[in-house]
């Protein structure tokens, strides 16, 4: 897997052997790095969607698809994960 992502507009996190737990406050962006490019994709959170959301979404780049997981806990704040599909 890739390093820990940076969140969109903010400092990076140290980096570490993990994308899980990329915190981050609802109704913002968050990113991820396509496993298969290296590129780092922004994503929209939205938590009228629901506190759970799971998709596939293809890397805008490399066109290969990626899972992104996100839970939204019960102060709005989100936690990402995204791996290869």
């Amino acid at each position: 897997m890739g390093d820990q992502l940076p969140l969109v507009d903010e400092e990076p996190y140290a980096q570490t052997k993990t994308r899980k737990n990329t915190r981050r406050p609802r109704n913002e962006g968050a990113s991820y790095l396509c496993d298969s490019c290296g590129e780092s994709i922004v994503v929209p959170l939205d938590l009228s969607e629901g506190s759970t959301q799971t998709y596939i979404e293809d890397c805008p780049v490399c066109c290969c698809p990626n899972s992104i997981h996100v839970h939204f806990d019960e102060h709005g704040n989100a936690a990402l994960d995204a791996k290869a599909e």
